[in-house]
């Protein structure tokens, strides 16, 4: 649902007050994470990176909707037949998901998972799905149709052929679960990013803030912004790189799980704040509402802040955030 546009944080080796820098790429939840860990020295920052590593790995084999074996899919496979119990992690994270539903209208629905995949954006589509196959593409989505019993910790799927995921959140999640245990194990600073999901804590080696780039989505080898961030979080979503024309009209991958069409106003959504995985909810449910609605939704939550760029390169940045930038990007 959620394309992430890079997030290009400035980073360099460095040592200082016998601490240093240490990163590492790796591939996990089918994306890029970029695990940066300030340290003692390199063999203790190695070895908090692989720490986040199984982390990750654990959380991808709770939550995954494309592996068999984990709970959501289980889940999944039970949908309009019975309850499945699952652990308190996941009952709690699903239970914010259908929070984010509800107060998006829909807007973010955790059974997007069940869409059928008739848009594509691979340069394969030569003509337009027709309004039939659109409106049915969707007929499986209803975040209403999920019951969530908290006293047996159990989810429902009341109609067969639902499914949930965490496609929109889950990098988000694993990047402030991270973040909540590397402070826990006293790493001072550092940087989960998970495909452009973002959690930072502390300050770089040499003292400063940790900084960031939001690509212009007008013309993705330049930035537009740069952000200073300190035990923040941050998320792009963007619907500027995957998208088809038809009769002139450009039409995004990021779908309205309403409708069943391809979102359209805004071509990128920054949002910064507390949380990643809030945060993530957030910039793909602003995405969908366009610029109006989704500064509406943006007041209600005073401690997150956006940077708005709309589909004629036009920009509007939440009064809290603080920065100067150009109101029309070329």
């Amino acid at each position: 649902m959620k394309y992430v546009l890079a997030l290009f944080f400035f980073l360099a080796i460095y040592s200082s007050n016998a601490q240093v820098l240490q990163q590492r790429a790796v591939r996990l939840m089918g994306s890029r994470f970029d695990i940066t860990i300030v340290a003692k020295d390199t063999v203790a920052a190695d070895a908090y990176i692989d720490t986040v590593v199984a982390e990750v790995t654990r959380i991808e084999n709770l939550i995954s909707d494309w592996r068999p074996q984990t709970q959501i899919s289980e889940v999944n496979r039970n949908a309009g037949i019975r309850p499945v119990k699952v652990d308190k992690e996941v009952f709690e994270l699903t239970e914010r998901a259908l929070y984010l539903s509800r107060i998006t209208g829909g807007a973010f629905d955790i059974s997007f998972a069940a869409m059928d995949r008739i848009w594509k954006f691979d340069g394969s589509m030569s003509e337009m799905p027709s309004p039939e196959a659109i409106k049915k593409s969707v007929k499986k989505i209803g975040y209403q149709n999920i019951l969530l019993d908290k006293v047996k910790g159990t989810i429902f799927l009341k109609e067969e052929g639902m499914k949930i995921g965490f496609g929109a959140l889950g990098e988000g999640y694993a990047a402030d679960k991270c973040r909540e245990l590397m402070i826990g194990k006293g790493v001072q600073a550092g940087i989960v990013n998970g495909s452009g999901d973002m959690n930072t804590w502390g300050r770089h080696p040499d003292g400063n803030k940790w900084k960031i780039g939001v690509t212009n989505p007008i013309d993705n080898n330049e930035l537009f912004a740069v952000l200073p961030l300190e035990n923040e979080a941050a998320v792009t979503s963007g619907s500027y790189e995957k998208y088809v024309v038809f009769n002139d009209k450009r039409y995004a991958h990021i779908i309205n799980p309403k409708t069943g069409y391809p979102a359209s106003g805004l071509s990128s959504v920054t949002v910064l704040g507390p949380d990643a995985e809030f945060a993530n909810g957030l910039s793909t449910s602003i995405m969908v509402l366009g610029k109006k609605k989704g500064l509406k939704l943006l007041k209600a939550f005073p401690r997150y802040r956006a940077i708005l760029v709309d589909d004629k390169g036009r920009v509007r940045a939440t009064k809290n955030l603080n920065i100067d930038i150009n109101s029309q990007l070329e």
